[in-house]
Formats: C-alpha cells, structure tokens, sequence
C-alpha cells in the first residue's frame, strides 16, 4: 500500500461513531490539503476485507456526494442515520453539528511537521478544523 493510502485508512479509523469529516480534512490531517478527492479515489477502491467506517467521510458541504461508486448514497444516509447523524432525504445535514475536530492527543498521534500545523492553523479555511489553535 502507498503512504497515502495507509494514511487515509488510519485517519478514517479514528472519526469517532456518530462523527464526519470531509473529504479535504482527511487529505489535511495526511499533510496534502486540497488531495480531497484522492482520499474519495481511495475509500472508493478499498479492498472489501478492509474495515473501515467511509460512510463519515462526506463532501464538505454537508451533503452525501457519492457517485459512480460501489456504495450507493442511500447506504452512506442509512449508515450515518444508524450514527444518530440526522440526514435529510436530499442527502443533505448540518455537516457543522456532526463534524470531528481533533484534540491535541489526535493531532500528535498524526506526527505532522511542527511548520506544517503552524501554517494550517493559520490560515482560514483550515484552520477551523481543529479544536485549538496549534
């Protein structure tokens, strides 16, 4: 597996139940901002023995966006519903109210460059994604 993969697999691993995050804050907590829809390539081809819980990744807009995928966004809906993450019919939710902000301890666990952090969490849109300022 590439570094990229195996990054995008221990991100999602660790979006806690009843939590999402999007596609650009896995590629941000990887150190790739705006690789966003190369983590959706990734989950999108993950192997079926992998475990993993894709259905808390979503478009940052707050809207289930899958297309052309061996999951269909109804499966996506009805996993996160099962999360108690209310999903509109449209596919659409407050993306804000549900949203993972990692803590220090998640942010260390991703052992990013010191330079990198500082400059992410300086800089809007990202650093919103993050619980403190870093």
């Amino acid at each position: 597996m590439s570094k990229f993969k195996d990054g995008v697999i221990t991100i999602v691993s660790l979006i806690p139940f009843g939590k999402v995050v999007s596609y650009g804050q896995v590629a941000l907590y990887l150190g790739v901002p705006r690789a966003g829809r190369q983590v959706g390539w990734v989950l999108n081809r993950l192997e079926e023995h992998v475990m993993l819980p894709w259905w808390r990744v979503v478009n940052n807009q707050g809207r289930i966006s899958i297309k052309a995928s061996k999951y269909s966004a109804n499966e996506q809906r009805s996993l996160l519903l099962q999360e108690n993450v209310s999903v509109n019919p449209d596919m659409t939710f407050d993306i804000e109210k549900y949203r993972f902000l990692p803590d220090d301890k998640f942010i260390k666990k991703l052992q990013l460059d010191e330079a990198y952090l500082e400059m992410i969490s300086n800089a809007l849109p990202f650093g919103r994604y993050f619980k403190s300022k870093i």
